[in-house]
């Protein structure tokens, strides 16, 4: 199986830049796109600003380690829903998500991005943990 596009999304937690070394790696190895992908659910207008800055800052991280082919994207709306449909937008061949190792109970009452996407993806998801 050959890799053309990797889609990434970002929470900025702590655990992000590992995430997205991890990524790179994948991306590197197999020569693919590597799509960074930030979803920001409705908030004050100055966090789209943060958001950005973030997203230049893990674009620049992925050439950083030798990725020839990088984008990133700020996308709103419900983060699961909207990691999927950027999926099937940019026909990605592998998804690599961060997962922050939640208790059942917290899962259960909040919900779990990672866990909807990797139910749901339309393509293989790699599920990193922290």
């Amino acid at each position: 199986m050959t890799l053309s596009t990797i889609l990434c999304p970002l929470d900025f937690s702590a655990a992000s830049a590992a995430l997205v070394a991890y990524a790179a790696a994948l991306a590197v190895g197999t020569g693919a796109e590597l799509r960074l992908l930030y979803v920001q659910e409705p908030a004050p207008a100055g966090q789209t600003i943060e958001a950005e800055a973030a997203l230049t800052a893990h674009r620049a991280a992925a050439v950083a380690a030798g990725v020839a082919r990088v984008s990133t994207e700020l996308a709103h709306g419900e983060a699961a829903a909207t990691i999927l449909a950027e999926a099937q937008r940019y026909h990605a061949d592998l998804i690599v998500i961060g997962a922050h190792g939640q208790t059942c109970l917290s899962r259960f009452l909040m919900g779990n991005t990672a866990e909807m996407v990797v139910r749901t993806a339309p393509c293989p998801t790699l599920l990193v943990r922290e």
